[in-house]
């Protein structure tokens, strides 16, 4: 095992505990990681990361079931149109996607395309994240407010599903900025949608006959789980408030890093 896979491995661990703080971040980790340290392809590692990603929050949400910090009413209305979508993308989207894409005198290919997609989106959630200087009020389920969650489900599945990270850096700022929620619940809610729909998504990666390196995912997966438990334990000790910059600043920074390396 040469070092960079060391490095990688260890990875898993950070990886893990910013997932179970923070209830997405993390995970926008695992695509660079498997991508930069274990030369896998962008559209194989989207398959990887759901898997990963998926295992972590799940055991995240059970932790965080056990402090009521899960809103299972607000995170069945977004995961069900978003686990639809995420293996929709997955079964069939993704493989439909030309390896080349030429525009012009512009060429980008299938892979530079997932990672590009996928940092413009990281800024523009930690945008949305960093602009909020006040809280919203909750809102209720009135006025067709379920409609709104529903289909900001389906739009985070499917971006989910081509950039195959959990969604977390997409469905907090949605959870926090569009529906007033507390953040503390905002994790424990993302945890529990990112990994019903990571897993489906995961799933619907196999039916499209996509092959998996059980002895390099099986212990990336065990160590980002075991940071993720750390995680959810280290969240009863930090404001709200310090959650929400963390996570914003730190999506933020790696969406800027993804642009300058596939740029290059």
């Amino acid at each position: 095992m040469e070092w960079v896979e060391f490095v990688g491995y260890g990875m898993a661990l950070v990886i893990g505990a910013i997932l179970g703080l923070l209830g997405g971040g993390g995970s926008v980790l695992i695509m660079p990681v498997l991508v930069y340290l274990f030369n896998i392809l962008p559209a194989e590692a989207t398959a990887y990361s759901l898997f990963v990603v998926g295992c972590g929050a799940l055991m995240g949400t059970f932790s965080s079931l056990k402090r009521n910090q899960v809103d299972w009413k607000t995170g069945g209305l977004f995961a069900l149109p978003s686990m639809f979508a995420v293996y929709t993308v997955q079964r069939w989207g993704l493989p439909a996607i030309p390896e080349t894409w030429t525009m012009a005198q512009f060429e980008m290919s299938k892979d530079t395309l997932i990672m590009a997609t996928f940092a413009f989106m990281m800024i523009a959630a930690a945008y949305s994240m960093l602009n909020r200087q006040t809280a919203l009020k909750p809102k209720s389920f009135g006025n067709g407010l379920w409609c709104i969650i529903a289909a900001e489900g389906l739009v985070v599945g499917t971006i989910t599903g081509f950039v195959g990270a959990g969604g977390g850096f997409l469905i907090v700022p949605v959870l926090v900025v569009l529906l007033g929620m507390s953040m503390e619940i905002a994790v424990g809610t993302s945890l529990m949608i990112i990994s019903i729909k990571s897993l489906v998504g995961f799933f619907g990666s196999l039916g499209n006959g996509a092959e998996v390196d059980w002895m390099l995912i099986l212990p990336f997966m065990a160590l980002t789980v075991v940071g993720t438990l750390v995680g959810t334990l280290m969240r009863n000790h930090v404001k709200g408030a310090t959650l929400k910059r963390i996570f914003g600043w730190f999506i933020l920074l790696m969406g800027v890093v993804i642009l300058l390396t596939e740029s290059n």
